[in-house]
């Protein structure tokens, strides 16, 4: 049949199971917006910004571990998407972006819109591509689908000109779209892979002879889909599981052996076992500088398993006694048939001790805090909800207080920081998850930067809830200047922003204030029967907040921070206070609002 290499593409994207398309149109994409008028079966998506475009496709991959797609034009649409593909990258997540190019007649001309996206990406792909001819469409198309989700995932960039995109051949996409692909130069590691059973047999040996051994686990055991074999490994062995933030769900975090996030704002307790461990067994992590800190200080009495899927993980930051290249939930599973059953030892009641005397506490003195909005989050939902975070104080707190008993239940934007990522990363995770909830934790300063997507949450009906720590200044660079640079705050009052409510509403979705905790249950309960649009609620706490513990940058876990009034705030959590349940919802939905058809009113 004869096809266009716009129609090529869209039955390329069929064939790859692809159902949403995140995207923006322009001239050099016109083609394929023309081909996509008559394409029913994929879904595409009209984002009010490019860079929307990428985090939706990020947030519908980290939520699923598919493929996620995002489309936009040449020039400045293409580099719009760029701050989304460095996130992908740095966390790696997998993610086909599709840009349009000028005609290939005129690239290198400084032809209008012309950007060389190819190049502008490399850094940040796993592989990118210009397709010169329509012919050599299908197999670029094949190659970074299978780029991106293979090994260790990643985004992955095919950059299509105009001409190619109208050019015809003849295609059939059953006979012509490659059935396997073989790059000679890229050999990754799969589920299939062998097991070095010299390097297996050194692990299990170091294992037996810990006296104080702690499982690290990163955000490549969620990529591997090992969230059973992490737990069936801490369980045989009683070994204690602390995560990294984006291996959070690699267990379940009320699970007994499960000791939450270390590092720089992690759990004391999970510091101190680390920082005291003589064993770490690092499954799909790469000790990145915020965990780590001081590198030369870092677990220095401990010996090292690295388990990571990517050879150039190992011993870039620590060197390993045991190195393993493997698939995680590969090797785990081996490892969990040659690994001896351990008992728990007088080290888990050490860490034990820890976790008592370092807890993570807030004030119970009747007032907002964003610890109370999380927790209450978790309650409502029934630890189900998948939670997307923008990056800040806000985010540290909700790594701190949101317990995740499943993996892909949290979606944060790690390695790069990036600010404006919440929002539209629960939109892509929303219209993944349908049949989920999703709650978008956002900060005054973070939602401003991608908040026009609340206009594509509206016209889809996508029933975000986005709960906005409304603190009135840019948090943690507060933070951090009132701690290192002698309370000089440059740059961070925000108490000139939008009314957040008003604002909401004007682009069609349901807006609420909480300044008290009364009134944030109430405007929770409201918001869980809005199933049509997007809620965002205000929720205002003290400017003065820190987030701890915190280990300053480049130090250790003897510079650790805690809250000064630790010891007084231990004890009014445990003194007679508020108690609150969401069973009896329904009955306090009917005291605080009607409830039409289509939600809170």
């Amino acid at each position: 049949m004869l096809m266009s290499g716009a129609q090529i593409l869209l039955e390329c994207l069929r064939k790859e199971g692809v159902t949403h398309i995140f995207g923006y149109p322009g001239g050099a994409v016109l083609p394929i917006y023309d081909a996509i008028f008559d394409c029913h079966d994929i879904k595409h998506i009209l984002v009010r910004h490019e860079q929307g475009a990428s985090h939706m496709a990020d947030g519908f991959a980290r939520s699923t571990g598919k493929v996620g797609v995002c489309l936009a034009t040449s020039g400045p649409g293409a580099t719009n998407l760029v701050t989304g593909i460095a996130t992908a990258y740095m966390d790696s997540i997998p993610m086909v972006a599709i840009t349009g190019q000028v005609r290939t007649s005129v690239i290198g001309k400084d032809a209008f819109q012309e950007a060389d996206i190819t190049g502008i990406t490399m850094p940040i792909t796993k592989h990118n591509r210009l397709v010169k001819r329509v012919e050599d469409l299908a197999s670029a198309i094949a190659e970074a689908f299978y780029i991106a989700k293979s090994g260790r995932p990643g985004p992955t960039l095919v950059d299509i000109p105009l001409d190619v995109s109208r050019n015809q051949i003849e295609f059939d996409v059953e006979k012509d779209y490659p059935k396997q692909v073989n790059i000679p130069s890229y050999r990754p590691a799969g589920p299939s892979g062998r097991v070095p059973d010299l390097q297996m047999k050194k692990a299990v040996q170091l294992i037996a002879e810990a006296e104080r051994p702690v499982l690290y686990v990163g955000g490549g055991a969620i990529a591997s889909g090992a969230q059973a074999e992490v737990t069936a490994l801490a369980e045989r062995t009683n070994i204690l599981v602390t995560t990294t933030l984006l291996g959070k769900g690699a267990i379940d975090e009320s699970h007994p052996l499960a000791l939450g996030m270390l590092g720089m704002h992690g759990n004391a307790y999970a510091n101190h076992a680390v920082n005291s461990a003589d064993l770490l067994i690092a499954v799909g992590a790469r000790f990145d500088d915020r965990v780590t800190g001081n590198v030369d200080k870092f677990a220095v009495g401990a010996r090292i398993i690295h388990i990571d899927i990517d050879p150039a993980e190992i011993g870039k930051v620590m060197q390993p006694d045991v190195p393993i290249v493997g698939d995680v939930k590969n090797i785990l599973t081996e490892l969990i048939k040659q690994v001896q059953p351990r008992e728990a030892t007088a080290w888990n009641d050490q860490i034990m001790e820890w976790k008592e005397a370092f807890p993570l506490v807030y004030p119970n003195d009747g007032n907002l805090y964003a610890e109370y909005a999380i927790e209450m989050v978790n309650e409502l939902f029934d630890h189900d909800a998948i939670m997307a975070t923008d990056v800040g104080q806000h985010q540290m707190w909700a790594a701190q207080y949101f317990k995740c008993n499943r993996p892909r239940q949290w979606i944060t934007s790690g390695g790069l920081g990036t600010m404006g990522f919440g929002l539209p990363a629960a939109i892509g995770a929303q219209f993944a998850n349908p049949d989920k909830r999703v709650v978008c934790l956002s900060g005054d300063g973070s939602i401003q930067m991608c908040i026009q997507e609340l206009m594509t949450a509206t016209v889809y009906g996508v029933p975000v809830i986005t709960v906005i720590v409304n603190n009135r200044s840019l948090g943690m660079v507060r933070q951090w200047q009132e701690m290192f640079y002698e309370e000089r705050y440059s740059a961070v009052d925000l108490q000139a922003s939008p009314d957040f409510v008003k604002l909401v509403e004007a682009y069609g979705g349901v807006g609420m204030r909480a300044t008290t905790r009364e009134q944030l249950r109430e405007a929770l309960i409201k918001a869980k029967v809005v199933t049509d649009r997007p809620v965002v609620i205000d929720c205002v706490i003290p400017t003065m907040e820190k987030v701890y513990p915190m280990i300053p940058s480049g130090q250790s876990v003897k510079e650790m921070m805690l809250r000064h009034d630790l010891e007084q705030v231990k004890a009014s959590v445990h003194a007679d206070g508020e108690t609150w349940s969401f069973a009896d919802e329904e009955r306090v939905l009917e005291q605080v609002v009607e409830v039409g058809a289509s939600g809170a009113e």
